[in-house]
C-alpha cells in the first residue's frame, strides 16, 4: 500500500476503536508510521479523512447506489433493492461506531456539519435521495405502483438498515452475509408489498 492508503487504513482502525473525536490527525499519522506533515500532503483535514474512510475503507454503498441509474427499467426491481439493502446494512454496521462519535458533542457535530458544507458533499441524506430517485424513475416506467411514495419507501428501507446497524453495535453481534441477504429479502418484500406494477419483474 502507499502512504495515502496506509493513512486511511490507520484512520479506519482508530475511528472504529476510539471514535471520531479521539482520532486526531497526529494519532492517525503516528499509527500509520508517518509524520503529521505527510498526512497533510494527502488530506486537508480530519473531516476529509473521515469521508474517504467511509468511501474507500468500508463496504461500498455509494457505488451500489450510483449504479442504480443504469438499472432503471432493467432487471428485477426487487433484486436491485435487495442488493442496496444488504449493502446498506453492512455499510451502516461498519460505519456506526465511527459516525456515532461525531454526535458526542454539539460543538463537534456543528463543526463537522459546517466542514461537510464547505467540501460540498452530499452528507448522510445522500443515500436516501439517490434511492428515492431510482424508485421514482421505476415508478414512471410503471414498474412500481403509481400510488406508492418513493421517498417514503427509501426512508423506510434505509431507516431499517440503520436500525439494524444500531442493534448490531449494541449487541456486538453483526449480521453475516446470509443474514443480511435474508433481512434484505424481508425488508424489501415488506416495503414493496403490492407496490410493484405488473412489469416489476
Amino acid at each position: 500500500m502507499g502512504t495515502r492508503e496506509d493513512i486511511l487504513g490507520a484512520a479506519a482502525r482508530i475511528m472504529r476503536t476510539q471514535g471520531y473525536a479521539r482520532a486526531t490527525t497526529k494519532e492517525i499519522a503516528r499509527a500509520a508510521g508517518f509524520s503529521e506533515a505527510a498526512l497533510y500532503k494527502h488530506f486537508q483535514d480530519k473531516t476529509e479523512i473521515f469521508l474517504r474512510v467511509l468511501e474507500e475503507q468500508l463496504p461500498g454503498l455509494a457505488p451500489v447506489l450510483d449504479r442504480l441509474d443504469g438499472r432503471v427499467g432493467t432487471g428485477d426491481v426487487r433484486r436491485n433493492l435487495e442488493e442496496v439493502v444488504a449493502t446498506a446494512v453492512e455499510f451502516y454496521t461498519d460505519s456506526f461506531p465511527i459516525a456515532a462519535s461525531v454526535f458526542s458533542s454539539q460543538e463537534l457535530l456543528s463543526a463537522h456539519r459546517d466542514r461537510l458544507r464547505e467540501l460540498g458533499t452530499g452528507g448522510p441524506h445522500a443515500p436516501q435521495v439517490l434511492l428515492a430517485r431510482y424508485l421514482e424513475a421505476e415508478q414512471r416506467l410503471g414498474r412500481i405502483d403509481p400510488s406508492a411514495d418513493p421517498a417514503a419507501m427509501a426512508q423506510l428501507l434505509l431507516g431499517a438498515c440503520f436500525q439494524q446497524a444500531f442493534l448490531a453495535a449494541f449487541s456486538g453481534d453483526p449480521a453475516g452475509r446470509e443474514q443480511r441477504a435474508d433481512l434484505a429479502r424481508r425488508l424489501v418484500g415488506g416495503v414493496l408489498g403490492a407496490t410493484l406494477g405488473g412489469a416489476g419483474g
